[in-house]
């Protein structure tokens, strides 16, 4: 869900501020309208010929907003109707990059959510955690990515695993990437979201590798020097790892803070040739 097209990502931007004004307006029932948006991107991804029609950059945009209109009146909330219709009368540079930006603000429509119930800490520690959970889990990943299982065999075990333990829109949008993981990996559009909540509040997200429990102290700590550093707050996703040794290693984004024991003697083996 990488949008690189200059013009996509322009408009991306500008569709993100649209939104952000049906939020402020309290104009939406944010429960429904992430699942809105979900409803929509399954209709653009299946209807290939509607999804060309309404990202032809010939096309007038107004005409786009209309069509989109009269396909969706009375079958999406009057909010998601009027953020679609804003969509796709904006240029994008392919019509894969306009269904990212849907999902994208779906996405984000959920994280809202979150954040109005107090909760969107929890959906991103959700996110991680369910991230780890199928990682360790072969057999759970496998039955999850498995192309032969039907829907609601899926359905049924997420729900099994996460209904009444989790914050809705972590339930939500886990079930949307196991049943439409729109060619990624499971685990791959659990860190795409991730990074989307963490966008909600303008705040990157530190995966710390530690050989031991980090105290409340600690990790508000470490979450200060590194918003001090970045220049944004900082949400920390903790991993425990007992190879580490000792000290911290920082994963943010594509940039690396090894201060691990560990990582140092594999540093100095580097520069030795001898690993």
């Amino acid at each position: 869900m990488t949008i690189t097209g200059a013009v996509s990502r322009a408009s991306l931007a500008e569709a993100r501020e649209r939104f952000e004004s049906v939020v402020d307006s309290g104009g939406s029932d944010l429960a429904g309208l992430g699942g809105d948006l979900f409803a929509v991107l399954h209709l653009i991804d299946r209807e290939h010929g509607l999804r060309r029609a309404v990202s032809d950059p010939a096309r007038d945009g107004a005409d786009k907003a209309q069509l989109v209109r009269i396909l969706l009146e009375g079958k999406v909330s009057p909010a998601a109707l009027g953020l679609v219709a804003d969509i796709v009368g904006l240029r994008w540079s392919s019509p894969s990059e306009l269904s990212d930006a849907v999902e994208t603000l779906a996405v984000t429509a959920e994280a809202a959510r979150a954040e109005a119930e107090g909760r969107i800490d929890d959906l991103e520690d959700e996110l991680f955690r369910f991230s780890r959970v199928i990682e360790s889990e072969i057999a759970l990943r496998g039955a999850l990515a498995a192309p032969g299982l039907p829907d609601e065999r899926k359905l049924g075990l997420v729900q099994a695993l996460l209904e009444g333990k989790v914050t809705p829109s972590a339930l939500t949008l886990i079930t949307e990437l196991v049943l439409r993981p729109r060619g990624r990996s499971l685990e791959g559009g659990l860190a795409e979201y991730g990074k989307i909540v963490a966008q909600r509040r303008q705040r990157l997200v530190a995966l710390v590798r530690t050989p031991a429990e980090l105290s409340e102290e600690q990790r508000a700590r470490l979450a200060a020097v590194l918003a001090a550093a970045y220049g944004h707050d900082v949400h920390l996703n903790i991993e425990l790892d007992p190879t580490a040794i000792g000290g911290l290693s920082i994963e943010i984004g594509d940039e690396i803070i090894d201060g691990t024991i560990a990582g140092r003697l594999d540093d100095v083996r580097r520069r030795l040739g001898t690993g």
